[in-house]
């Protein structure tokens, strides 16, 4: 009877824990199941897209003033409404794919830009010498790029938009102005990263030339108005004696050659007998009309007893225009060293 007694308790008791475990850890509470199902917050909803920050209404960068000196600009963020009075920057801005916002530009005699002074929306601003001031005011642009040809009438343009004034430091040399301008322009329209791309390639280019220039002398010169005029390593052309490597034997350090050279007899050029002569035909350039051509100036009888002519070494620049008004410009690079690379280069 005691055994049976004890049996009936102990069944007792373990039915008893079973049912405290039910609330207390064992099987689970229906309620609190439900409960625990109830979504504290909603994990399954997408995030929030981080918000991409404001394009700023204005950045700074560094351009020339009207003394020529390097000066900082604060100027409008991605412009719409552009007006151009310098080749070399125009020829960046259709490099750049930003073409389509030239509202006006000066007149030009450049094949490859030439839809910029034809096209029926894009006004004729004057020249790259002398702009039209009312007609740049006309066009309403929010900036105005110029050259040193328009230095003087920097502070006149600054009325009526910021004026971006680029040039080619021979200093620095032509391929690093670019690069740098490039660089300079691609910054006020957020398009940084495509300015590597636009410059590959001209370095090694580059290289080529010089060692082929290396030991080399020469003289560099324009032809105009029936004479030929030497320059410097100090401007136009400069690419020849500073990049490149000929050895500029019509270099006279006392005189200042950056503008048009200095007129030079034929008898200097007899006189140095420069292995090679680069020739820049200014008046083609220029599309003057009845100009001399430049061969027709060189080829005398003095130039003709000269070693640089006996041996076949006058080159004569093929596209002038780009070297005397878009020079610093990204297509321009390309033409001029396609220039010495087809007469110099096997």
């Amino acid at each position: 009877m005691k055994k049976l007694m004890s049996l009936f308790l102990s069944a007792m008791l373990v039915l008893g824990l079973a049912a405290c475990g039910g609330q207390a850890g064992g099987a689970p509470d229906t309620n609190q199941q439900e409960n625990s199902t109830a979504p504290v917050s909603d994990q399954s909803a997408p995030s929030e897209t981080p918000s991409t920050p404001a394009a700023p209404e204005t950045i700074t960068i560094t351009s020339l003033n009207g003394n020529r000196e390097s000066a900082e600009l604060e100027v409008p963020y991605d412009p719409q409404r552009i007006a151009v009075l310098d080749m070399a920057s125009l020829d960046i801005l259709d490099a750049l794919g930003v073409g389509d916002r030239v509202v006006g530009s000066a007149s030009i005699h450049l094949d490859y830009l030439q839809s910029y002074v034809t096209g029926d929306d894009i006004a004729n601003l004057g020249t790259i010498k002398e702009a039209d001031l009312e007609a740049v005011m006309v066009c309403e642009p929010d900036v105005i790029f110029i050259g040193g040809r328009l230095s003087k009438s920097y502070d006149a343009l600054s009325e009526i938009a910021p004026v971006v004034y680029l040039a080619t430091d021979s200093s620095l040399g032509v391929v690093e102005s670019v690069h740098k301008n490039a660089a300079t322009i691609a910054s006020m329209f957020g398009l940084e990263d495509q300015v590597a791309a636009l410059m590959e390639g001209f370095d090694s280019r580059l290289e080529t030339l010089k060692a082929f220039a290396e030991g080399k002398n020469a003289i560099v010169g324009l032809c105009t108005s029936g004479g030929f005029n030497v320059l410097g390593n100090d401007g136009r052309c400069s690419i020849i004696g500073v990049e490149i490597g000929f050895e500029n034997v019509g270099v006279d350090a006392n005189i200042d050659t950056s503008t048009h050279g200095n007129e030079a007899s034929f008898e200097f050029i007899v006189d140095k007998n420069p292995e090679y002569i680069f020739v820049m035909d200014r008046d083609t350039a220029l599309a003057k009309e009845g100009a001399q051509l430049a061969q027709e100036i060189m080829e005398n009888e003095l130039v003709m007893g000269t070693d640089a002519y006996k041996n076949g070494h006058i080159v004569y620049l093929d596209h002038p225009a780009v070297w005397y008004t878009a020079e610093g410009g990204v297509t321009a690079l390309d033409l001029m060293l396609a220039d010495l690379e087809s007469t110099l280069l096997p």
